[in-house]
């Protein structure tokens, strides 16, 4: 089995009596973009710091491939480690012009070498005409780019990125995403992307690992953690969702918008997850009254309700009027039964 480039196991930091990281563990992989998932607050650039050595963990530690980075032998100092940083403001020097910033970490390198290595990277991220402008001539998504090469410069086998579309406006985040996914596939680094934003782990990672309160709570591919979330808190993570009381019978999960299989759950109550997609107009199913309709571009929001519980779903093409009967049924690939829990 191949070795990791990077193992983190059981890191833990507290600041006073703050608990910010519990037990928390992940890996990376060569040639592989791991997404760390979560809400602002959650620890997820705490686990980020302690892992490129910008702070010391109370417990656990950190390896890259057989080398011991962090533990309780003494921890190895950020510019030791051999990994590439890029922080969310990205941290380019204003009195640096692009080409300049890019090599700042090549000082080692002859005067030569270190000038075609910044230009060579900056052609890399399309940058190859703007070497000599400075930061603040620069866009966010330039900007960014920059940042980019100049982690990259150095040919790191670990790369840690913290929020890198934080800065930008909505309408640039697709189209860097694109080209910064295939720039991180290009560099074969093993890459840990930390983000609050569901979508674009989804669309970047080939492994998610989702935290929530300081622990992780799931890891594992985009798609599996989508669609069998380990918990109400990991759905919540990747998207909307819709959390329905409900009851196990008979191996069947029963709610007020349709029942879905339950083999093996044991009877009684239960919280039932369905993604908005996940329930659909059927000409028998559970019946329920439209209370709201909103259009969302590409779908409608449709909210509906039955007895005294309201779920929404998305819905492309026409959308039936508020007020009206409906019946809906229960896509189980897009649904999750919790049992012995409720929502209210």
């Amino acid at each position: 089995m191949t070795i990791p480039a990077l193992t983190a196991q059981g890191l833990s930091k507290a600041y006073g009596s703050k608990s910010a990281v519990i037990e928390a563990s992940l890996t990376l992989r060569a040639g592989e973009i791991t997404c760390l998932l979560g809400p602002s607050g959650c620890g997820k650039s705490t686990l980020l710091r302690l892992i490129a050595g910008l702070e010391t963990p109370d417990a656990g530690l950190v390896a890259a491939g057989e080398r011991r980075l962090s533990g309780p032998e003494g921890v190895v100092p950020p510019e030791a480690r051999g990994v590439g940083l890029v922080f969310q403001d990205y941290a380019l020097f204003p009195h640096m012009t692009a080409e300049q910033n890019v090599a700042f970490g090549l000082r080692t390198l002859p005067s030569g070498l270190r000038k075609a290595r910044a230009r060579e990277m900056l052609e890399a991220v399309q940058l190859g005409g703007r070497g000599g402008a400075w930061p603040n001539a620069l866009s966010g998504g330039e900007q960014q780019r920059v940042a980019l090469a100049r982690a990259l410069a150095r040919r790191p086998e670990i790369l840690l990125l913290d929020e890198p579309f934080s800065g930008l406006d909505a309408h640039l985040k697709g189209e860097v995403r694109l080209w910064l996914t295939d720039a991180l596939r290009a560099a074969g680094a093993a890459v840990l992307i930390v983000t609050h934003d569901a979508r674009e782990a989804l669309l970047m990672a080939d492994e998610l690992v989702l935290m929530h309160a300081g622990r992780i709570i799931q890891s594992g591919a985009p798609r599996a953690c989508y669609l069998d979330p380990a918990s109400p808190e990991a759905a919540r993570l990747l998207g909307e969702v819709n959390l329905i009381d409900g009851v196990i019978a008979s191996g069947q999960a029963r709610t007020p918008f349709g029942d879905i299989p339950a083999p093996g759950l044991a009877d009684g109550p239960a919280v039932v997850m369905v993604r908005p997609e996940g329930l659909r107009l059927s000409d028998q199913g559970a019946s329920a009254t439209v209370a709201q309709v909103r259009f969302g571009g590409g779908y409608h929001e449709v909210q509906v309700q039955a007895g005294q519980q309201r779920v929404h779903m998305h819905l492309s093409g026409n959308a039936p009027a508020e007020g009206q009967a409906v019946s809906l049924t229960i896509d189980p690939e897009l649904a999750k039964v919790f049992p012995g829990l409720r929502v209210t």
